[in-house]
């Protein structure tokens, strides 16, 4: 579907981990079920860590604590 390079329509709700809203906003965009929204989400966070790291609310440690898929 995606490498998560190209979609970022849910940058603002990754960055401030709001997990859920962030697949909602790829469900509707992309048209996908929940696990390909979670599968792009996941490597979007990756690439925002990368090229955004003083961006995120939180750290890479904190960031998925509470998440359960």
């Amino acid at each position: 579907m995606t490498d998560g390079a190209a979609v970022d329509v849910a940058d603002d709700l990754i960055l401030s981990k709001q997990i859920i809203q962030g697949l909602k906003a790829l469900r509707e965009h992309l048209g996908c079920s929940l696990h390909e929204a979670l599968d792009v989400f996941a490597a979007r966070y990756e690439v925002l860590r990368i090229e955004r790291p003083d961006d995120f609310a939180c750290s890479p440690g904190e960031y998925w604590v509470g998440f359960y898929s």
